[in-house]
């Protein structure tokens, strides 16, 4: 069934959007002042990659994680081990951030022993006319 030739546009488009909404381009970045082997950061970095696709419903073929450790953070006046995730995408669900605060903190607690309220993780949701991807915008 095709959504656009059912005789009405503006209805169609508006369901469409609804039942297509997932995702899109999805970017996570970890910031760490811990500091990682490289064995550890491929490991990490590939079960984000997973973990985000599972999550927001979307292919891993546009899911983009960027870990960056051994970084200069002080949380609370300490320079004990801590984290600050930044997840952004299109189409980001909101009311699902709470779900997905939960699923990160977990995942880098167990994987980098980092207590889960020394975590703080920026939710995003991308405008498309703002994201580009292969020489264009969304």
């Amino acid at each position: 069934h095709n959504h656009y030739l059912d005789g009405n546009m503006q209805r169609s488009t508006a369901d469409f959007r609804i039942i297509g909404a997932t995702s899109t381009m999805p970017y996570l970045a970890l910031y760490t002042n811990s500091e990682l082997p490289p064995t550890q950061k491929e490991s990490l970095s590939q079960q984000l990659s997973q973990s985000i696709s599972t999550m927001l419903g979307k292919s891993e073929k546009f899911v983009m994680v960027h870990i960056l450790d051994h970084q200069t953070i002080t949380f609370a006046g300490s320079d004990l081990p801590c984290a600050y995730l930044e997840l952004k995408s299109i189409s980001l669900p909101e009311e699902q951030c709470s779900s997905f605060a939960n699923t990160l903190c977990s995942e880098i607690a167990t994987s980098l022993g980092i207590a889960q309220d020394r975590i703080y993780i920026e939710f995003s949701n991308a405008q498309r006319h703002l994201w580009g991807w292969n020489g264009s915008t969304f």
